[in-house]
């Protein structure tokens, strides 16, 4: 039951344990086959920051190399490395065949770098393997066969990578498997059967590939599973297998957006079930009304064609959350016993979503609990029932109840030095330096956190033998599905921990011996920060990883809303009839509910732009004139009116509008609202008080940008067109990204804006194959277009990558794309090969590191190469802009998570390196990896 936090936590203490420990003699030495092994492993990775310097002489076991954990053994006389830690190191290159050689490793772990290439088959030759973590790099190729015949291997870490082809159907040998996580990647084929006949699996994770074919029912002998997460794959046809509703030991079933079909199976008789998702398929039939397990906690049936009554057995679910059945065909009465007779757990909050169905009837006597949220907005109920209008408003469910962070106080001590005040220790005030940890739960078995905080604290502070107040959970954040938190750790009674308290946290981590109960399912690290306890543990990897693990993991659950302005545009725009002039308006807005949005008046829109007069316009394009607007509650919007020749048809944009209005990123252009009335569609956003980037660039701002504010805006607008390409769903292009569509706020954060001519990524064909491009007319603005998509017509998401990689140039020259006959992309590449690269940087950017600065010159012509193929994919930009991050004075001062949050005094000058000389020297534009073009 307690799965995932191994995961996380041991990350977490890999991080710390990056220190050699050598079991025995230090007479002994290493096994000479390893030491081959070694060097010829450091020979194929490309080391920029020079973490491997101590592989450079001596032995391994008995020189402390970084990561090398040895034991002897006592028939030959030699250390062994048993364990190979080097996570989040910045290492790219490859992975040697000779890895196979170390015949008793454990721990092989290579977590969060950049390294490409395919995985060794040789990798099956070390039959004492244990945890093979490779997970967070860029690996591609097929999954060797031969690593399903390791006999001890216990847990397998793939996900968030480029792995191909399908599943080795020799995995069905890993008797010993207990964690399978290899979601994220493009694995294809049907998930063998085979698979079945593993008794110790808990967690098998294959959401987000290219999966096809039928879910395989035998899948429901595995006895010991606990989670089945299949989301966002296709298996067209398919059905829920019948044989799943008996697996015993079964917490989560997510199978959401998978294309099944069929009816929702009864799940009753599966006991200890406590989170169901089944959304996004096309489901059909009424709900199975035998009552499900008491320890559920999430129901998600929405976006299905289910009809009939709702059934009455989700009453009686004391510890339920969220039941969520929009967008259905739902009829009949609304059920009110299910709140009436809803246990309470705990302080939880329950949200009971019935929206966009064909409900008619609710009882007269329907008292709610004040803790109760019912939405039935979209129901002909809503029409009929003058005292249920609060119950028929749109909602938004972005936040859940009770996910607050708890307050905090400084209670006097000095933060400059790290200390901190710990609210949660009996002294009236305690100063101590915390070290933090932050993770996320990939895969958890609950919607709102809150009410199992402290089942959360008292589990870990009990595995790590420390007291309930030395664990303070800083925040918790819901992004999508998965709950991102930051944890820190308080020392007892000291202002300090001691160095043996840090390696005994470190040994517990390193050895995965923490486990969380099953609800809260697997995790990842995103990022360690040990502060001045760097010293204790002074490897490169471990005090790297306090500054990487953000990557492009992802992020940001709450994306688009600015996504949903702009695609919402789109689809208001185009279905609405036009009115003939002088005809009466008609507003449509009430008819038409969007979840988080508000509808507004036409009158609203006047007022607020005083009757959108010419001194409230802020901005032209061939949709219209945005104007600047104050709202009556004083609030500044900016306010998108379409003109008469762009306006569009009404019939099927509120479908869309729903799907993309739960889509929040702090990087995107938030939606507002929307006024609709026949002849008028305006988008309704948030204000951006700073302008445009392409303004600060030319001039027209007050203060220039530095170069570490022109990198966070650089880091930001990729973050926000990751989100687009890897967590929407379905993933989203952009089409149009340039300079005018990057804002700043009032912190010069950046947000990408003018989802105009955004297009839905391409999705799987009935028979399960996805095209990797949009065949489309040519959109876009001329200096950004990709070439190859000018020439082909085939839009992919290398193309946004191009464009972005413009944007990149213009922040270092200030150039713009085109002008006077000049091409920015190939003005920089000229410089480059000329060398003479520092003569055409921005002279307003001032003082700037030199490396740094040549870093970020590759990395944009990288992404502006001809070839698609060449481009990096834009979860590699976001790696390599935190790798550019770190190496700023400003990154000891700010997280590379805090670079899209928090600003910095545009005042500052950084301090910087010389700019003589000529970085691009080793430049090397065919090789795989962006890190090797600076070698340190």
């Amino acid at each position: 039951m307690m799965i995932g936090a191994r995961l996380l936590l041991s990350v977490v203490a890999l991080a710390i344990s990056c220190p050699p420990l050598v079991w025995s003699s230090t007479a002994q030495s290493t096994d000479p086959s390893e030491v081959k092994a070694l060097r010829a492993i450091k020979s194929n990775l490309v080391d920029p920051f020079s973490n491997l310097n101590s592989w450079n002489s001596g032995d391994p076991c008995t020189s402390n190399w970084t990561g090398i954990i040895c034991q002897s053994t006592t028939n030959d006389g030699y250390l062994h490395v048993h364990e190979l830690l080097l996570l989040n190191s910045n290492l790219s290159g490859t992975l040697a065949p000779e890895v196979g050689l170390l015949s008793r490793l454990e721990i092989m772990d290579f977590m969060w770098n950049n390294i490409s290439g395919s995985i060794p088959k040789e990798i099956g030759n070390i039959t004492s393997l244990k945890l093979l973590l490779l997970n967070g790099n860029r690996l591609s190729g097929f999954l060797p066969k031969e690593i399903g015949f390791l006999p001890n291997l216990n847990r397998i870490q793939i996900d968030e990578n480029q792995i191909s082809g399908p599943i080795p159907t020799s995995f069905a040998n890993l008797k010993s498997m207990k964690h399978f996580h290899m979601n994220n990647n493009s694995l294809s084929g049907q998930i063998p059967l085979e698979l079945s006949g593993l008794s110790s699996v808990f967690h098998l994770l294959l959401d987000n590939n290219k999966l096809s074919g039928h879910i395989p029912p035998e899948l429901a002998k595995m006895p010991s599973l606990q989670i089945l997460q299949l989301d966002n794959n296709n298996f067209s046809g398919s059905t829920v297998p019948t044989p799943f509703a008996n697996m015993t030991s079964l917490l989560k079933l997510s199978l959401r957006n998978c294309s099944l079909r069929g009816a929702v199976p009864d799940l009753s008789m599966i006991p200890q079930l406590i989170y169901l998702d089944l959304s996004w398929n096309q489901l059909e039939g009424t709900i199975p009304s035998n009552k499900l397990s008491e320890n559920i906690t999430t129901i998600d049936l929405s976006n299905n064609n289910l009809n009939g009554p709702i059934p009455s057995n989700f009453s009686h679910l004391p510890k339920l959350q969220r039941l969520s059945l929009e967008n259905n065909k739902l009829n009949g009465s609304v059920p009110s016993a299910i709140w009436q007779n809803m246990p309470l757990y705990g302080n939880k909050s329950v949200l009971l979503d019935f929206q966009n169905n064909s409900l008619t009837e609710l009882s007269a006597a329907f008292s709610i609990p004040e803790n109760v949220t019912v939405l039935l907005y979209g129901n002909p109920v809503c029409s009929g029932q003058i005292n249920i209008s609060n119950l028929c408003q749109p909602v938004n469910k972005s936040s859940a109840p009770g996910s607050s962070p708890d307050s905090n106080s400084s209670c006097g001590c000095n933060t400059d030095l790290g200390y901190e005040f710990n609210q949660l220790s009996p002294s009236t005030c305690s100063c101590s330096i915390p070290f933090g940890i932050g993770i996320r739960l990939k895969s958890p078995g609950i919607s709102y956190f809150h009410p199992y905080k402290d089942d959360f604290k008292d589990f870990l502070t009990n595995r790590l033998n420390l007291y309930r107040n030395q664990l303070y959970v800083d925040s918790d954040i819901w992004e999508g599905r998965r709950l991102k938190m930051y944890l820190k750790l308080f020392p007892s009674n000291t202002s300090l921990f001691n160095e043996s308290e840090i390696l005994r946290i470190r040994d517990i981590y390193s050895s995965w011996e923490i486990t969380l109960p099953g609800i809260f399912g697997p995790y990842e690290l995103l990022n360690f920060t040990l502060g001045p306890y760097a010293n204790v543990i002074p490897t490169t990897a471990a005090s790297g990883l306090s500054k990487i693990a953000i990557v492009g993991i992802v992020l940001g659950a709450c994306l688009g809303a600015a996504f949903i302005s702009a695609t919402v545009t789109v689809f208001i725009m185009k279905k609405l009839p036009r009115n003939q002039k002088g005809s009466k308006r008609r507003l449509l807005s009430s008819s038409i509910k969007i979840d988080g949005v508000k509808g507004f008046a036409f009158d609203e829109m006047a007022l607020a732009t005083s009757n959108f007069n010419s001194s409230t316009q802020v901005g032209e394009g061939g949709y219209g004139k945005v104007y600047k607007g104050v709202l009556a509650d004083g609030s500044l919007v900016a306010i998108k009116r379409a003109q008469e020749g762009s306006l569009q048809g009404s019939k099927e944009f509120f479908t869309e509008i729903q799907l993309l209005s739960r889509l929040h990123h702090r990087n995107l252009v938030s939606l507002v609202g929307y006024c609709i009335e026949e002849g008028e569609q305006m988008l309704v956003y948030e204000f951006i008080p700073n302008g445009t980037l392409r303004d600060h660039l030319t001039g027209k701002s007050k203060e220039p940008m530095n170069f570490p504010v022109r990198l966070r805006v650089a880091l930001a607008a990729a973050k926000g067109i990751l989100y687009l390409h890897t967590e929407a769903d379905p993933p989203i292009f952009h089409r149009d990204i340039k300079a005018s569509n990057i804002l700043l706020d009032s912190k010069l954060v950046a947000k990408v804006a003018d989802f105009g001519l955004s297009r839905l990524a391409p999705v799987p064909d009935f028979e399960g194959a996805t095209p990797d491009h949009v065949s489309t007319v040519v959109k876009g603005t001329p200096g950004y277009l990709d070439p190859e998509y000018f020439l082909t017509h085939k839009l992919t998401d290398k193309s946004d990558v191009y464009s972005l990689g413009v944007v990149f140039l213009e922040l270092l020259t200030a150039m713009k794309p085109i002008s006077h006959g000049k091409n920015i992309v190939r003005e920089v590449n000229s410089a480059y090969q000329s060398g003479n690269i520092f003569s055409i940087i921005d002279s307003q950017m001032g003082a700037y590191p030199s490396e740094c600065v040549g870093k970020f010159v590759s990395l944009a012509l990288k992404c502006c190469q001809d070839e698609t193929d060449m481009r990096p994919s834009m979860s590699e930009v976001v790696r390599e802009l935190e790798v550019i991050w770190r190496m700023t004075p400003e990154s000891d001062v700010m997280s590379t998570d805090s670079v899209v949050t928090e600003s910095l005094d545009t005042n500052t000058t950084p301090s910087s390196s010389s700019v003589t000389g000529n970085p691009f020297s080793t430049l090397n534009f065919s090789g795989n990896s962006f890190s090797n073009l600076y070698p340190r």
